[in-house]
């Protein structure tokens, strides 16, 4: 018996789509990121230590230190530290101030207790083991023919997609905050504002398209799950 959960075209076309708008978005931030990483920044600190700067101004603790890797910048609480790749951290530019200031953005929402990154870390745990999980709990329930297997399955997996939206606001609050603090402490002026923001925007978007990749698996998934209740 045919299932349109296993090869119907409508699913293949979403895929493909947010395949496209993935391979495009991973490319802007790069695109951008490079264009403007080869703008110096007026005030030519180094992201390094702006960080530090941004830190100390906030009263954080937070350290930073430089990793290897090329746009591998995050900041780890359980640390306590703000790493930045060594595209950044040395550098001067209008996207290395940026990220960097992004970075510090998030410190700033740990140490406020900003809602969206509690709610995140509330649902991390489930959305880690719904990764791992959840597509092997639906294709048991549809391999024994439980129905209610399989859509535990899928209700699993909508926490990894609750986890991902909630992460929109998350990262949209702290390129916000990023440039507040590069514009409030006269790192970049009025005109380097907006590539700041472009390099921002563009890393964004890729996870504006993570949460539309995640929404079509779920809909791929709870249509294999409900082809095991119509056998």
């Amino acid at each position: 018996m045919y299932y349109p959960a296993y090869g119907g075209g409508g699913y293949f076309f979403l895929l493909i789509l947010v395949m496209v708008l993935g391979f495009a978005a991973q490319a802007g931030v790069t695109n951008t990121y490079k264009k403007y990483s080869q703008v110096l920044a007026s005030s030519r600190v180094p992201a390094g230590e702006l960080a530090r700067a941004l830190l100390r101004n906030g009263g954080s603790s937070v350290t930073v230190n430089e990793i290897n890797g090329d746009l591998t910048d995050h900041f780890d609480p359980r640390t306590g530290v703000v790493s930045l790749s060594q595209s950044v951290y040395p550098s001067s530019s209008v996207a290395a101030l940026a990220v960097a200031a992004h970075e510090v953005g998030h410190v700033m929402q740990y140490e406020e207790g900003y809602l969206p990154i509690k709610i995140r870390n509330l649902l991390l745990p489930a959305a880690s083991f719904a990764s791992k999980a959840s597509v092997f709990i639906v294709l048991a329930g549809v391999l024994f023919g439980i129905f209610d297997l399989a859509m535990l399955g899928v209700y699993l997996f909508l926490a990894m997609l609750a986890f991902q939206v909630v992460t929109l606001p998350v990262e949209f609050n702290a390129s916000r905050r990023g440039i507040d603090m590069l514009t409030a402490g006269g790192y970049v002026t009025a005109e380097e504002a907006p590539m700041a923001k472009s390099v921002l925007r563009a890393a964004a978007l890729t996870y504006v398209v993570a949460v539309l990749s995640t929404l079509v698996t779920l809909l791929r998934l709870f249509a294999i799950a409900n082809s095991s209740r119509r056998r």
